[in-house]
């Protein structure tokens, strides 16, 4: 049995992103993170005062409602820089 070894060199056809595109990229993935966690930390928290107050579903809308408008601010302020 015989076994031949092609080897082709390493990002063949390939592009590497620019700066500018690598930049956009991390400024969206940064808002989405933003977004989710503060819909989780402050939903969350929302939800255990409820369970310990017993008033759900009242503080967990609250906590991500106020999660929501934390993170917009953020992403607000980031862009802004």
């Amino acid at each position: 049995m015989v076994t031949a070894i092609v080897r082709f060199p390493m990002g063949a056809g390939v592009r590497e992103p620019e700066p500018s595109d690598r930049r956009a990229a991390d400024a969206a993935w940064s808002s989405l993170s933003y977004l989710l966690g503060g819909i989780a930390v402050w939903g969350g928290a929302g939800w255990l005062v409820d369970h310990w107050l017993g008033t759900y579903p009242a503080l967990s809308v609250a906590g991500m409602l106020l999660g929501i408008a934390g993170a917009i601010y953020l992403v607000y302020w980031r862009a802004g820089r």
